[in-house]
């Protein structure tokens, strides 16, 4: 063992011999950073090795690159990187791979070493740390996005960025969230060609027998994306989140115009459809002539009474409690909006009169219920403010079956509040956590996120942790670990 630190020390003689030649360090400051080291190398070659020895070399190492980086910047001096910061780097990024080998499992280390790699700008070892990754946590989709973008955005390789969703769809052939980047990864490509070409025809340059695809430009392999997610994951709320990344770009009108086709044959029977078309008539362009207050007052007034007409008809072929939910929301959002339709302020009256109903009938028709208790809620709060939404949620709190947006909808009324309260608050999360803890990650999360809020105490997520691991069931677990790691790493 002797030997090993011996010859690791002696190696790092010729980058401390820089840093005093020429002047980031004195003589002083390089021997007691060569004492440090010794002491850091012997703790990483005992019989029985800690992952914290580990965890300290790396951050010591890491705080000595960051005052070199001050160091220079204070004194104006920016050269010999390759002889003083690449050793470095070179020898951090192996104690990472040790670290990694010997444990594999914990993602935390694997998210510390892409970050560092990411900040110091060293994209081939990049690329190699996520490879290493992904072979070992290939069944976490999160890792698979997240590596994916790093090629596309740090290393600019839109091809391996492909590789990589490729491979991810193998593991996870039905996975929404590894198909909605993708889409949007392909959409980025085919702007930042665009854009080349845009440039490229500006300044008249001739590229000789390159050329660019008109397929690609139009987004077309963005298209093929669709078509296979589509083909894998049914529902209109996917296609509808597809459509709505296919806005975000101004070159998508075509491949919008197919998904909206697409989506109004094959979902006539979804609610989310129909749902979409009607507040679709809200963005319906007006006429242009109308510049007077009145007019669009006048404008916004026929574009609601259309939604009203498209809900309706929704309504004859699909009378459901999903489909009436909808409704409903939509004439709550446009009340809160001091609308002027007084045929829309009617519906309202009556739609939430035939919510009150629904509470005379908790007892009798509790399914039915259950959608409408958010609605119930928010319209007590319109009405008679924090103290009425109060006494609504503390009537109905005990009356199962509960949606989670029931109480997340409380959360929201709270979290409006000048002052809200954290106690009420967490009897919020604890009341949502009974019904859902053991299935929703993601309630635990938003749970973890509050206490390290301004309102809430950073020292009670340790605990809610490890509540968390012990309640969620199955695949949730390690849904969850992961978001955790990533929020603790700063990459959520």
């Amino acid at each position: 063992m002797a030997d090993i630190v011996q010859q690791r020390l002696e190696d790092r003689i010729p980058a401390l011999e820089q840093l005093e030649r020429v002047g980031l360090f004195t003589n002083k400051e390089v021997k007691s950073m060569l004492k440090r080291s010794t002491a850091l190398e012997y703790k990483l070659h005992r019989t029985v090795q800690s992952k914290d020895d580990f965890i300290t070399y790396i951050q010591y190492e890491i705080n000595v690159l960051e005052l070199i980086k001050k160091r220079r910047a204070r004194i104006g001096y920016h050269f010999k990187r390759e002889e003083i910061e690449y050793p470095i780097i070179h020898r951090i990024n192996h104690v990472f791979r040790r670290a990694t080998t010997k444990w594999q499992e914990d993602v935390q280390l694997w998210l510390s070493q892409v970050a560092f790699n990411k900040k110091w700008g060293t994209k081939t070892q990049l690329s190699k740390v996520l490879s290493s990754m992904l072979a070992i946590h290939p069944d976490k989709p999160a890792l698979w996005i997240m590596a994916a973008k790093c090629e596309m955005e740090d290393r600019n390789s839109s091809e391996s960025a492909r590789h990589l969703f490729l491979r991810a769809l193998r593991f996870h052939p039905e996975n929404k969230k590894v198909y909605q980047e993708y889409f949007r990864m392909e959409l980025m490509h085919a702007e930042k060609l665009r854009k080349q070409q845009q440039e490229l025809e500006q300044a008249k340059i001739d590229v000789g027998e390159y050329n660019f695809s008109p397929e690609i430009l139009s987004g077309k392999l963005a298209e093929v994306v669709y078509r296979d997610a589509a083909q894998k994951i049914k529902g209109a709320e996917f296609i509808l989140s597809l459509l709505q990344i296919a806005a975000i770009f101004d070159f998508t009108k075509e491949l919008q115009d197919t998904i909206l086709q697409e989506l109004q044959s094959q979902y006539v029977d979804d609610c989310m459809m129909w749902d979409f078309m009607a507040k679709r008539e809200l963005d319906a362009a007006g006429a242009p002539e109308l510049q007077s207050a009145k007019g669009r007052a006048s404008d916004t007034d026929r574009r609601e009474e259309r939604c009203c007409v498209v809900y309706e008809e929704a309504l004859k072929s699909l009378n459901t409690e999903a489909m009436w939910t909808c409704y409903v929301t939509f004439c709550l959002e446009r009340y809160k909006r001091k609308t002027n339709v007084n045929e829309l302020k009617e519906k309202v009256i009556n739609l939430f009169f035939f919510i009150w109903v629904l509470q005379w009938l908790l007892s009798l028709v509790p399914a039915v219920s259950s959608a409408m208790k958010e609605k119930y809620l928010e319209w007590s709060y319109k009405t008679g403010g924090y103290k009425r939404a109060r006494k609504t949620f503390t009537s109905l709190h005990e009356h199962r079956p509960f949606t989670k947006a029931f109480f997340m909808k409380m959360i929201e009324i709270e979290k409006e509040q000048e002052t809200p309260k954290m106690s009420n608050l967490r009897d919020y999360y604890e009341r949502a956590l009974r019904e859902f803890g053991c299935s929703d990650e993601d309630l635990w999360m938003d749970y973890i996120k509050e206490e390290l809020g301004r309102h809430g105490n950073p020292e009670n997520c340790g605990k809610l942790h490890w509540r968390a691991v012990k309640t969620l069931e199955g695949e949730s677990v390690e849904r969850f670990t992961t978001q955790y790691t990533l929020l603790q790493t700063g990459h959520v």
